[in-house]
Formats: structure tokens, sequence, C-alpha cells
């Protein structure tokens, strides 16, 4: 088996006091540990280095640093079953020396922390993917805690990361702010962690005419396993509102757009979605659901990694 996750934040995994964990890629305290990964799995992994909204300016790009510091310590200690890779190519090269893929992502646009020259730095540091907000304000627009949109700032720098080889990542950013990128997006984006808004109304959620936009401009969408994105009642049954959501998303044309996008280390998450054996297993469970074998394939890593051939320079 072949997956592709689209996000995790296990590089900022905390542990009980507060503190960060060590070595969070191989630590069994995280949900997303690459030794949790059973056996004969071909996994690729996207690390968002989860940037608080409390971090602005230069605290921002400490902040940043330090993650991206460890991160660069754990491939040089694991290098024998993990890699660092920049395109397509990297992780299928990465599957067949039978290591580990991981792709470098940030979240949150506070990480530029207001100046454009730093698409270009964190661009050679291998990020390939940026959340613009996450739930608050930064200098590029906001997530749900306000109403506003993109500032004039961030609609100058969507051009920089797409010529830069960033994709835009539009998870978090709220229906103002993903109105506003519409008018100055010229690629394909993703949205690496979101749900349908019809299957569960948080409004993190994607709406119908948001997925029919995405579907439109060949975009790509990671399903999120955070119990309050898939379902509005925590009594639920989360696996069959979890098949209820990628149902939706067929149904609006958004087959060969959906992908996985866990949110590992980032969320409270249901038992059968809780660590990579239990993504596994979901597969089988899809299965008797009636989704077929080439669809489920589509989206545990096709339509990922047909969308990093197409997008990932």
């Amino acid at each position: 088996m072949k997956i592709i996750d689209l996000h995790c934040d296990t590089l900022t995994a905390e542990a009980g006091d507060g503190s960060y964990l060590e070595k969070p890629m191989y630590n069994d305290q995280c949900d997303m540990a690459f030794s949790k990964v059973p056996e004969g799995v071909k996994w690729a992994q996207l690390h968002a280095v989860f940037m608080p909204d409390k971090y602005r300016g230069d605290d921002a790009v400490s902040f940043y640093e330090k993650i991206k510091s460890s991160y660069s310590s754990q491939l040089e200690q694991f290098s024998d079953t993990v890699v660092q890779c920049r395109s397509a190519a990297d992780i299928e090269a990465a599957w067949a020396a039978g290591k580990f893929a991981s792709v470098l992502a940030v979240e949150g646009g506070s990480v530029l922390a207001g100046d454009l020259t730093r698409v270009k730095e964190i661009a050679d540091d291998g990020v390939k993917f940026m959340t613009l907000v996450w739930n608050g304000e930064n200098e590029i627009g906001s997530g749900h805690d306000t109403e506003k949109g993109l500032s004039e700032f961030g609609k100058s720098v969507v051009p920089v990361l797409e010529e830069s080889g960033i994709i835009i990542d539009v998870s978090h950013l709220n229906d103002a702010g993903f109105s506003d990128l519409l008018g100055v997006a010229s690629r394909p984006f993703v949205a690496t962690h979101s749900n349908a808004r019809s299957i569960c109304h948080h409004k993190r959620n994607l709406t119908d005419d948001m997925i029919k936009e995405m579907v439109a401009r060949n975009c790509l969408i990671g399903l999120n396993y955070y119990t309050a994105f898939i379902s509005d009642d925590e009594n639920c049954d989360y696996a069959e509102m979890f098949y209820r959501h990628i149902a939706h998303f067929i149904n609006l044309g958004a087959e060969k757009n959906l992908a996985l996008g866990s949110d590992f280390d980032g969320a409270l998450l249901p038992d059968c979605l809780s660590s990579p054996s239990e993504v596994v297993k979901m597969y089988d469970y899809l299965l008797k659901k009636g989704l077929t074998s080439r669809q489920l394939d589509d989206i545990f890593y096709g339509n990922a990694l047909r969308f990093m051939k197409n997008n990932m320079q």
C-alpha cells in the first residue's frame, strides 16, 4: 500500500508539560511516528512547521528556524529510513529505496514576517507548501477568528509564492480570504486538511461552491481526521461520517481531487483514524462501503502524487 498524507503537526508535537517532544518523527508518543507505520506500507508525509498565532516578526522567524533545525537534525539522524523530498520524483525514489518520504511545509504565513524576500529563504529550505493562515490574523490574512480577507500584502505574496514553487494551502483561510485568493491565484492550490461543510457545518470546512471551484482549477483537497470537522455530533459513527464526506466530494465531481490530510498530532482524532495502522484499516472499510480500489488508490496516494508531478517544482 502507498499513502500520501498532506498534513501533520508532528514537528511541533507537545509533551504533557507543554514542551516539545524530542525527535517527534520517531517518537512513539506521537500519532505520526514513522515507527508506527505498518510494515510494507510506502508512506509520504507532509511535515508542517506549525506557526502559533502569537508569534510575529522576528519571533516568528526564530520559532520557524528552531523547528526547522530540529527537522534537519532528525533527517540526518534517521537518514537510513527517511528522506526529505522536493518533488514527486523524489518521493518515488524514496519509496523505491525502501525509505519514507518527507515534504517540508509551513502552517501559518507569519513565517514570512511581512517580508517578501523571505519567500526565497523558505523555498531554499525546501518548503513546498504553505498554509496562508491559522485560526487568527497574520500579515497575509485571517482564519475563522475574523471575517477579514487577504491583506494587500497577502494579495501581493500569492504570485511570489507561486513563482518560487511554494504551493498555496487554503486550509484555515476564512471565506472572505478564499474569495480574495481566487482573484489573485493563477496556479492550482490545495486545502491540505479540510472537509465538506455540507456534511459537517464547521466553518473550517469547504462549502460546495469552494469545492466546485477547486475542481475547476485542478486543485487538491486533503480529508481531515479531526472529530469536530468530521461530524457535528460527537456521538456519531466517525467511520461512517468520514465515508459520507468522501461520497459528497465525489458527488460534486472531486473524485480526482481528493487526498488524505490527517492533522495527526494537531487535533483530537477518532479511534478509527488515530494512527497510521488505523488509516490502513480504513481502506478496507471504505471498500466495503462500495468505493472501488481504483478510487481508494487515488484518494490514498494517486491524486496527490499526480498533483505533485504537475505542480511541485
